[in-house]
Formats: structure tokens, sequence, C-alpha cells
């Protein structure tokens, strides 16, 4: 199958070479981020320590061992913050400490050591768009209209017959406006009622983030992804009604049932001038540490997607933006898969301005969407996952693989109505039940209750009985396993200049169900082949 793969390339070697004629290799040192393989960390289901139920700092510490041996090059753990968890951490209700459930700013340090020993980076989280209605800021701004954190929140008067300012509707369903009684005044909200937009136009609370992005570099955190970093808004009235989509059709995803949900006025609220000035300085505050990353979690449709991220990695921004196109939520047939990845080549070529990913914790897993996509049998899962993780392991810039990946974790659609717990599911069940079919617990151990994720009577989501047969370290111990070959694949690719040297890939090529490409540096180019139908991937050098 290899020998096919490679004849295949070599097939359409005489397109490549007139293009690779023009190629221009970058010559200086990368920095770490550039070729990261960064291993993402959901801590609420990753490990418990103290039998609560809940995954915790120090679960997470006692299994860095298991990350590391995995040979990628940091880990990147979702919010601990202190957090009345409405959001499960993306309420954050104080920038400045650990929620309680997830341990001490002790046991962070704990953590960050056992990290760097282990030779890894470590990443986190931070939500500058939003913070929690419990976060002390809010719950100062909303007593009077005259407190000293009176413009730190978008407040807005209703309209004469009392409504809110506009039409505007959330991300998790129903009206982005919220009213305060002790205001007499309608706060904006992107996400939950309890989860309220910071005023970026205010300099105060630009600086108030720059403290706690400085709290945490100082702590030894080597990087940020910053979470929904395209949703900052400054205060710039007057808001404007959203005309209905004249398009619309009534469709699973809650975006997709609500009729003026177009994110035209309320769009332009999301590529303001404050989102930049808070990149520009969070950038700056970065600058002064060795080695810092930032990461920024943003969107944009499939038209202006890779501007967006341009705009936001622009020189003295974001070092890297999170890439959406690899993520859509019924998966990508191969046609589609081409699409995205040369949209992206054609933009940042040369650069490891882009974070690509496959799966993350607000879509379903991307075994099961991508079997469905490519119209696969569930008997593939192991050797698709497989090929998903080498693809996005051997494209430009960093990539980011979410916990389970390494052992081709599916998606669990049994979870009972009365278990959910993402509020997005909550509101919309039983036509769409949200994000908790790819946070369910990780599972260590088949012999062991609850997988070896928990000793607690109940965990906070249940244990897949179907995840056992996967079982993390069990799986680790299995010569060929997704995770083993994954790992022996990580070890080969770090001694690949093409791939560690230089962010030069040529154009995708290849048949009606292969994608191939060429990595090169100066001392090497890399035929890469990826076969959807045999799903095998091949590397040769030429």
């Amino acid at each position: 199958m290899l020998l096919s793969l490679l004849i295949t390339g070599m097939m359409l070697f005489d397109g490549l070479r007139h293009w690779e004629g023009k190629r221009i290799i970058k010559m200086s040192r990368l920095e770490w981020w550039e070729t990261a393989v960064i291993y993402q960390i959901y801590p609420r289901s990753f490990q418990d320590s103290n039998g609560d139920g809940i995954g915790d700092l120090p679960g997470i510490t006692a299994r860095l061992d298991y990350i590391a041996a995995l040979g990628v090059d940091a880990i990147w753990i979702s919010p601990f913050f202190a957090s009345p968890q409405k959001d499960f951490g993306y309420d954050v209700a104080d920038y400045c400490d650990v929620n309680p459930e997830y341990g001490t700013l002790a046991d962070f340090d704990q953590l960050i050591a056992k990290t760097h020993q282990l030779g890894m980076k470590l990443i986190i989280d931070i939500v500058p768009a939003h913070c929690s209605d419990q976060h002390a800021w809010f719950e100062t701004s909303r007593q009077s209209r005259d407190n000293d954190k009176a413009d730190w929140f978008h407040w807005v008067d209703p309209l004469p017959d009392g409504s809110p300012p506009t039409n505007w509707l959330s991300f998790f369903g129903g009206r982005a406006w919220s009213w305060e009684s002790r205001r007499q005044q309608y706060y904006l909200h992107n996400f939950l009622p309890s989860q309220p937009n910071l005023n970026h136009a205010n300099p105060d609370v630009r600086a108030a983030l720059m403290q706690a992005a400085r709290f945490w570099f100082d702590r030894g955190v080597d990087g940020f992804r910053l979470d929904a970093v395209h949703t900052i808004n400054g205060d710039t009235p007057p808001f404007r009604d959203n005309p209905a989509d004249p398009d619309f059709k009534l469709a699973p995803l809650p975006k997709d049932q609500q009729p003026f949900f177009r994110q035209l006025h309320d769009a332009a609220q999301l590529n303001q001038p404050a989102i930049q000035e808070f990149t520009s300085a969070i950038r700056a505050v970065a600058d002064t540490y060795d080695e810092r990353f930032l990461m920024g979690e943003v969107d944009g449709d499939n038209d202006n997607a890779m501007k967006v991220s341009e705009i936001f990695s622009a020189p003295g921004r974001l070092h890297a933006t999170y890439n959406f196109d690899l993520l859509e939520w019924e998966g990508l047939d191969v046609d589609g898969l081409k699409t995205a990845l040369s949209k992206a080549v054609d933009a940042f070529n040369g650069t490891g301005r882009l974070s690509f990913a496959f799966s993350n914790h607000d879509v379903p897993r991307s075994v099961t969407r991508q079997l469905a996509a490519l119209n696969l049998p569930a008997s593939r899962q192991d050797a698709l996952q497989l090929l998903l993780l080498k693809l996005e392991a051997s494209l430009i810039g960093s990539c980011c693989i979410y916990q389970g990946e390494e052992l081709a974790l599916d998606d669990v659609h049994d979870i009972p109505i009365a278990d959910l717990q993402d509020p997005w599911g909550i509101e919309f069940a039983p036509g769409f039940i949200g994000r908790d079919t790819c946070r369910t617990p990780m599972v260590w151990r088949r012999s062991q209750p609850h997988g070896g994720f928990s000793e607690a009577n109940r965990t906070w989501l249940p244990v897949s009985q179907r995840h056992l047969d996967r079982a993390a370290l069990d799986t680790a111990e299995q010569a060929g396993s997704v995770y083993n070959e994954f790992a022996a694949f990580l070890k080969w690719r770090k001694d690949q200049p093409a791939m560690m040297q230089a962010n030069h890939m040529s154009p995708i090529t290849g048949g009606p169900r292969q994608i191939i490409f060429d990595r090169f540096s100066e001392s090497q180019t890399l035929r890469c082949c990826f076969d959807f139908d045999e799903l095998a991937a091949g590397f040769e050098e030429v």
C-alpha cells in the first residue's frame, strides 16, 4: 500500500515541480510553538484524585507520564479558575485562583513543575470576552450606574416599550440581553445570561486582564489559549437589529433553530478596534517573558475565516490562531478536507501562525464525525483516527490533540437526558444534546471501577462502558494500538527537518480519496500521502 501511495504521489510530482522551484525556505530557528503538538486536557473529565467524581489538577499531575510518553510538546488545560461552573469554567469568578473542585494554587504549582521536568510546555485558557455574573466586577457593576465598575460591562437602556435594545440572539439560545432591575438596564451576553460581556472600550478592563496574565506567567505558564477572543466587544452604540435569515432552515444546531441568528450587525461588534487593542496589549505582556505563546480561538464564516486569522495574528498581535476549519460539526468529506487545508496553506504557508485541530471539548469527537462524513464503517475507527492524527501533525504550524483521540475514543450518545450537564444541551434536548457527548470521563484501566477515572459512587458525567475497551493505560501497553502507533510517528516526526525546521508545504493534490502534499526544508523534501480508502499514510523523501 505504501508503494502504491508513493507511485500516485510521483505521478503528481511534475505538477508540483514548477511551484517547488519558487519556494523560499525560512532559515531562522523556529520557536517551539511553530511546530508543537499540543495535548488538550478537559480537567473535569481527565482524572479524579480525591473521590468526588470530578477530575482535578492533582489527577492531571498523576497522569503526566502517560502524556509525555506519547511524545507531545505541550499540554493545554481548559479553565480551572474559580467559577460557579455554569459553563464549567468558561464563566470565571476569579482569574487568579483555582476552583476548589480542581484543587489549589499549590496543586497547580506542582503540576507545572512536573510538566516542565518532563520536557513539556503548559498552556492554559484565558477567557477575555466575558466573565461570570458572580465575579466581583459584575457584582459591583450591577448595583448602580455610578460605581467604579459601572461601565465594565455593556449596559444599555431598554427601548421605549421596555424591550431589549436589539433582537440579537445568544450562541446558547434566547436573547443576548438580560434585564437588571437595580440599574433598570439590559446587559449583553454572547453566551449564558450568567456570562456578561466585558466592555473592552474601558482601558481598566484591559489592565485588569493584563494583571491576570502576568499572574500566570509569573507562575511559569508557557502560554495562553484565548477563548472566543473574537467575541470581545467595545461599547459602540447605536446597536441595530439583525434582519431575519431569508435562507433559514430548521436544523439540529441551536444557531440553526433561531431565524434571526445571522450575526450581521452583531458581527460588527466582533471586529472592533477594542479586540486588537487587547491582542496587542497581551502580546506586549507576553514579550516581557521568555518564549511565551498566545493562541487565539477565533472564528469566521467559510468565506473570511483565514482573513480573520490573518488579522488576529498580524505582527505585534497573537502568535497564532486556533483554526476551526477542520471542526465542522458533521465532519468533512475528502474534498472538504482539501478545501479547508488549501485555504490555510494559501494564507499561512511559511509560517507557524495556525494551529489545527480535528477535535476539542466543543464539538463531537473527530472519529465519530469523520466516519460519517467519509462513509466508513465503525470497524475502521482505529485506522481512521490514526490517519487523522498523522495528517494534522504533518501540516504547517502546530496542532492540538484532544484527550482520548490517541485512543480513538468516539462520541457517547446514550447519556440519559437527566444526566446532561452542558447548558447548551439542556436548553435544546432532546433534539440536540450538546457537548457532553465528547466530555465523558477518560478511562484508564478496564478492570477498575469507572475505568480508573474515579473512586466515587457517581461521576459528574457517566463513564462510557464502550470506552472501557480503549482504557488509556491498557491501550498504552498494547503493541499496534493507536496510542503506540501515534507515539512512534511523533518520535519519527521529530527527526524530520521538513517538519521541524521549516513551515513550508506544497499545494494540496491527490485523487478523489487522497490528500498529498510535500513538506520541505533546506535539507529535505518529504512527500506526505494520505489515502482515505485504504486509511494509510505514506512518507518518502523526494
